[in-house]
């Protein structure tokens, strides 16, 4: 994660980075500079998500996936775009929408298809299912079913990798919906506080589980440099 302002995935212009209180920054990202072979690259992964993702609504519709299952369908870019610069010794954690940063950090398809399908050969050997995949020898610290629940972890990650003094960051996910949550607002002052290399991804889908976020929250979503709506939005604490 230390590479991550430097990725060549986006360029960047000031007028990008937005400076916050507490050391903070929202980063919104371009696609100026792209080569065409890695906009394919990042295409096809985005594609393989979504493959991944109608198949296993087909069998969940089938009956033939138990449980429950929060589809990543529409958002593979985010996952895709803020998981390719990491590097190995970067972690992450997750929400239970997890399906999209599982595959774009590495994880097979068989180990997830497995782990949705209640066998041994899954990522949590069938014990999690589709909200609790992990793989720690990939450095990813599962999806988790409470909102919010997973961004002290995240910081947790984090403090981690500054109390051992190794390289590296986290990267914590979450929805428009955990951003209310009071856990969350501990945990950015925590990283701040500390300077914990520490990247917080907010995935707005416009609704936090069912209620809209015009009904769940006071404040509207961020907006670009132009105007323009903003779906996704991501913090970094000054240490990352």
């Amino acid at each position: 994660m230390h590479e991550y302002r430097h990725a060549k995935l986006f360029s960047l212009g000031p007028e990008w980075i937005k400076p916050c209180r507490g050391g903070y920054f929202t980063l919104y990202m371009t696609a100026d500079g792209l080569t065409a072979e890695h906009g394919i690259e990042l295409l096809r992964e985005m594609l393989r998500i979504r493959r991944f993702e109608e198949t296993c609504a087909a069998r969940y519709s089938a009956g033939a996936i138990r449980g429950f299952l929060h589809l990543y369908i529409g958002e593979e870019a985010v996952a895709v775009g803020a998981v390719r610069p990491l590097s190995p010794a970067d972690a992450i954690v997750s929400t239970y929408r997890e399906h999209g940063h599982a595959l774009a950090r590495g994880l097979s398809m068989e180990s997830l298809m497995g782990e949705l399908f209640g066998k041994a050969n899954g990522c949590s050997r069938g014990r999690g299912g589709s909200m609790h995949f992990f793989a720690p020898d990939k450095n990813y610290w599962g999806g988790h079913g409470i909102v919010g629940g997973q961004i002290p972890l995240g910081v947790g990650l984090a403090y981690g990798v500054k109390y051992k003094g190794l390289k590296g960051a986290a990267m914590a996910f979450m929805g428009d919906g955990a951003v209310n949550q009071g856990a969350v607002h501990e945990a950015y002052n925590l990283a701040s506080l500390w300077n914990l290399p520490v990247v917080f991804v907010i995935e707005n889908n416009g609704y936090s589980m069912g209620t809209s976020q015009a009904r769940s929250s006071a404040l509207s979503w961020a907006t670009g440099p132009t105007g323009s709506s903003s779906r996704t939005a991501i913090f970094a604490s000054s240490g990352a």
